[in-house]
């Protein structure tokens, strides 16, 4: 898969199937569309497209809004795409310029003379253009002056798609991890750079790495202790993660940490992946670092009972 980080990287193409959308999560609804595409593009000698926007569109409007908070990063999102298939993303800025474009200058412009559409796909409710004036009345009316075709998502699978990604989010802010996964087909992953802590695990029998998560806008499910995976340099582990504030020390920044069973090397510097597979425990203050101890013993046989059951 080709990726363009705006339309002057972009080479118009002469057969594009393309559809547009933020895809978070590109979840079992996104994928159905996805699928479409692939197999439109596959049956009419095209290549398939996907035009999605980063910062969202929210994220440029409104700012000071820190509320939104995406399933995948940017990255993440481009490596599912791959996966499924997809030619080319075109992730392109969402800017005021480009939410003042006319509907009639946003198709011709951008879809019909930069990218060379010559079947969409879109949802029955996609809105585009200035003030989004723009929908499937304005893409049809254009279409045969044009030359390209539409094919319309019906209604029941977008909504379908919305509420797979509340009922994700929802989820995930409530650790339901394994609930989330069904809804995306795949489990959700943190990705971050290992920090240096204060190194109060290491005193109790439980070193933890530290994750910093560099995309402020990635979400962070809820806190409490967790079974998880972890991908990184030297090879591919089992732990348990903890988030939280850490509130037995009185803690008062929120951590990811991960306790990476079997290893005991210095990681500090590098990027790892935790996966997350199972919700183990919610987050408790406790009365010492005895009392932690004890209950971290318990979850790392919870931990690895759950693995041996898989």
């Amino acid at each position: 898969m080709k990726i363009y980080h705006n339309f002057s990287e972009f080479k118009k193409l002469n057969n594009a199937v393309a559809t547009i959308g933020t895809f978070d999560g590109v979840h079992y609804g996104h994928q159905k569309i996805i699928k479409r595409l692939c197999e439109l593009a596959k049956t009419t000698g095209g290549e398939s497209v996907i035009l999605t926007f980063f910062p969202h569109p929210r994220m440029i409007i409104d700012p000071e809004n820190q509320d939104l908070k995406m399933i995948n990063t940017i990255h993440e999102k481009a490596k599912i795409l791959e996966e499924l298939g997809v030619d080319h993303l075109i992730i392109t800025p969402f800017t005021r310029d480009f939410s003042n474009l006319s509907p009639e200058e946003y198709i011709k412009n951008i879809l019909v003379d930069t990218i060379g559409i010559k079947h969409l796909i879109v949802g029955y409710d996609h809105r585009f253009g200035k003030d989004r004036k723009g929908g499937l009345k304005e893409l049809e009316d254009l279409s045969e002056v044009l030359e390209y075709k539409i094919e319309e998502i019906p209604e029941q699978d977008i909504d379908d798609v919305a509420v797979s990604s509340t009922k994700i989010r929802k989820a995930l802010l409530n650790g339901e991890v394994g609930l989330a996964a069904t809804y995306l087909g795949y489990n959700f992953s943190l990705s971050g750079r290992v920090i240096k802590g204060d190194k109060i695990g290491r005193t109790i029998g439980f070193p933890t790495a530290n994750l910093f998560v560099e995309e402020t806008y990635k979400l962070i499910p809820s806190d409490g202790i967790y079974a998880v995976t972890v991908r990184m340099e030297e090879g591919f582990f089992k732990g348990m993660a903890y988030i939280g504030q850490r509130p037995t020390i009185n803690g008062m920044t929120r951590n990811i940490e991960v306790n990476i069973f079997d290893f005991n090397k210095e990681i500090y510097g590098q990027d790892i992946t935790m996966t997350f597979l199972e919700f183990l425990r919610h987050d408790v203050k406790f009365t010492g670092l005895e009392a932690l101890k004890l209950q971290l013993q318990k979850d790392k046989e919870n931990t690895l009972s759950y693995f041996s059951k898989l």
